[in-house]
């Protein structure tokens, strides 16, 4: 499983570099890897299994926060109490998206971001992405409201984009009453 201090804070240019696409087959560590960053996330959202492993909680993490820049991400939702579907999107593409914007009543985060930022993220509430799966075979999911959210926080990154970015700082919370809180 992956520990806290291997996922990549901010300031390492890892984070910020350009991506490559994936090749398949994956390497068997590849695959290992997207294992384990699955694994990390599942245990991030429980709470006995966060604290014994001192996890913060995430749902998403990219390729290049655990220092593999080729594009890929993962995110373990939780759809209801208790019950987690993961997805794993290798080079993706956003194929389409909805007019209407949202943001994150809490703000976001983000597990390479050790620090509170203040803000609204500026998010559309409904995309379509393809990519593929581990096994090389095309996927496209359909993604509504937070788990929209994650996917596009999770994009950015293979962009060398952080959530903060979306941040106008000297007007965080800019342009809020043209979005849906969730």
């Amino acid at each position: 499983m992956l520990k806290t201090c291997d996922i990549l804070d901010e300031k390492d240019p890892k984070v910020r570099a350009k991506n490559i696409d994936m090749t398949f087959p994956l390497l068997k560590e590849e695959k290992k890897l997207i294992h384990d960053m699955l694994e990390h996330l599942y245990f991030s959202q429980i709470e006995e299994k966060a604290k014994k492993y001192n996890l913060r909680p995430g749902m998403g993490l990219a390729g290049p926060q655990v220092g593999l820049n080729k594009n890929f991400f993962v995110v373990c939702h939780e759809e209801e109490e208790n019950v987690f579907k993961n997805y794993v999107l290798i080079n993706p593409k956003l194929i389409s998206h909805s007019e209407e914007l949202i943001y994150s009543s809490g703000g976001e985060g983000c597990l390479s971001v050790n620090r509170d930022v203040e803000g609204i993220v500026p998010r559309y509430a409904r995309v379509t992405f393809e990519g593929y799966d581990e096994n090389g075979n095309k996927v496209k999911y359909r993604a509504r409201e937070e788990l929209s959210i994650a996917f596009q926080h999770e994009m950015d990154h293979l962009n060398g984009i952080l959530f903060f970015d979306h941040i106008d700082p000297k007007n965080p919370y800019k342009n809020m009453e043209y979005m849906r809180e969730i």
